[in-house]
Formats: structure tokens, sequence, C-alpha cells
């Protein structure tokens, strides 16, 4: 995948998304997904990173519990072929619940 390909992708799954965060005075009320790649777990071979592999994080947020909203997300994880791994917490400051799916992704170019 390149990095068009993952944005395109989060944009797919049909809720409001940013990188990161959304930038100030453009926040959106929930449901929405903020996403974000930090650091790398290159295969690296012949004294070289051989090949770019990024963690992914989607945190989708939601002020109720949204069952079907997870769904989606997980249907179109297991559709592309991208396994994941789910963590859920309460914001108490924000009263939102925030469902984490982190996967990981080969990045092309």
């Amino acid at each position: 995948m390149t990095y068009q390909e993952v944005n395109t992708f989060v944009e797919s799954l049909g809720f409001p998304c940013a990188y990161y965060q959304f930038e100030k005075g453009t926040a959106v009320p929930p449901p929405f997904i903020c996403w974000l790649m930090e650091g790398d777990n290159d295969l690296q071979a012949d004294d070289i990173n051989y090949s770019r592999i990024r963690p992914l994080a989607i945190e989708f947020y939601t002020d109720v519990k949204d069952f079907a909203g997870e769904t989606r997300i997980e249907n179109a994880l297991n559709a592309a072929g991208m396994p994941y791994s789910k963590d859920e917490i309460y914001l108490d400051s924000e009263r939102m619940h925030e469902t984490i799916y982190t996967t990981e992704v080969v990045i092309n170019a």
C-alpha cells in the first residue's frame, strides 16, 4: 500500500476522519475516526530496511457504544486482508467511547 491508499481505505469506512487529530476549529461530533502511523516495524535484511512496515491505529470515537460501526470497520479490515487487534476504553473527560484497531501495513512508496 501507499500512504495515499491507507488514507483512501480509512476514508472508505464512511465516518469523518483525520490523521492524528482534527485541525483546531474543524472538529466534528461523534462518531468519527482519527488514524495514525507511529514508528515502524521494518523488516531489515542485507544491512538495509528491506520492507517498510508501519503500525496503523484506527481510533473510532463514539458518544454511545456503536456495535454497527465497529462491525463495519471490522468487515472492511477483514475484506482488505488486514489482521487487527482491538481494544476499547471509555474517556471520562470526553464522555466518549474509543475503540482502537491496530494493524500493520507494508508501505510500497
